[in-house]
């Protein structure tokens, strides 16, 4: 039998594929798809203090190798998602874990404060890089002395891990990954979405109503690799790899660059249950390989 249980940042997960924020939805969409028992978790849709209508349409548009989003971070709002959204996460059988954004550091703790009182959550992801949202995002992700005061905020409220989603929409992401482990993090989620945007020639207009997006998907894979292999080598915190993740193979190429777990996003939209057939490919590699143990792959790059 192959030993796909990991630990990441103090969790017990049964395997290290995830779902991903923002690609999930609150779990009860892809029940009909998937037995999210079978995963090792997922992180759900970014919540922020109050409603959010979300950006302006068109806020999708494919292009070659992915696609870009300008969603902006439409949800119900914390209160909602405690009252309408927990109870079913609750009673799901794997870790769930709560991606929350805020306009400022002192309303991201005011956050991780009120999720406490919700009982079952395994950890708090903080997102501090979407390009999506104008007020805070990728302007807190972009900057060591923001994103230290976010996630200090954080982990001043709560008792459960912490884990800082990263952007790389920045010169240097390991200063920000030093900054943020500094802060008090116990977790990288790497990387969200690259900045970038679609033309529609024929009427000379930007597909997506917000103008740029977040492109995501298989085109990104490579420069995800390279920055959780660089962080790898200056922070000593567990990092959980996306970007481009599609099958076993891909989460495999992660998890030996440096990823404890990883997250698939895009792929969902694609294959619903691509999760799941990630998870067995992972152990039939392992099983191939006589690799008694996922975790012994963690950062077996050979340089």
């Amino acid at each position: 039998m192959v030993d796909l249980q990991t630990t990441f940042a103090g969790i017990e997960l049964r395997n290290p594929v995830l779902l991903a924020s923002g690609t999930c939805g609150y779990g009860d969409e892809l029940t009909p798809f998937i037995d999210l028992a079978r995963l090792g978790g997922i992180v759900t849709k970014t919540i922020t203090p109050e409603p959010r209508a979300g950006n302006p349409p068109p806020r999708v548009v494919e292009t070659p190798a992915g696609m870009l989003n300008s969603i902006g971070l439409q949800n119900p709002g914390l209160e909602d998602f405690l009252s309408v959204k927990w109870p079913f996460l609750s009673r799901l059988d794997t870790r769930v874990i709560v991606n929350i954004a805020a306009p400022t550091a002192r309303l991201h703790g005011q956050m991780a404060a009120r999720l406490e009182e919700a009982e079952g959550i395994a950890a708090i992801e903080v997102n501090i890089s979407s390009p999506n949202m104008k007020d805070g995002g990728m302007l807190f992700g972009c900057s060591p002395t923001a994103s230290a005061e976010v996630i200090a905020s954080v982990r001043a409220s709560t008792s459960r891990p912490v884990i800082a989603k990263l952007t790389p929409n920045v010169t240097d992401i390991s200063a920000i990954a030093r900054a943020v482990a500094e802060a008090g993090a116990d977790g990288l989620s790497m990387i969200n979405t690259l900045l970038g945007m679609a033309v529609d020639l024929p009427s000379r207009r930007p597909f997506l109503g917000n103008v740029t997006g977040g492109l995501s998907g298989p085109a990104i894979k490579p420069v995800a690799l390279a920055l959780v292999h660089k962080v790898r080598q200056s922070v000593d915190l567990p990092i959980m790899g996306l970007g481009g993740i599609s099958n076993a193979t891909d989460a495999l190429e992660f998890i030996v660059a440096g990823a404890t777990a990883v997250q698939v996003g895009t792929a969902t939209f694609v294959e619903p249950a691509a999760a799941d057939r990630i998870v067995d490919g992972i152990e039939d590699y392992c099983r191939q390989e006589d690799v008694d143990r996922v975790e012994s792959l963690v950062g077996t790059l050979r340089l």
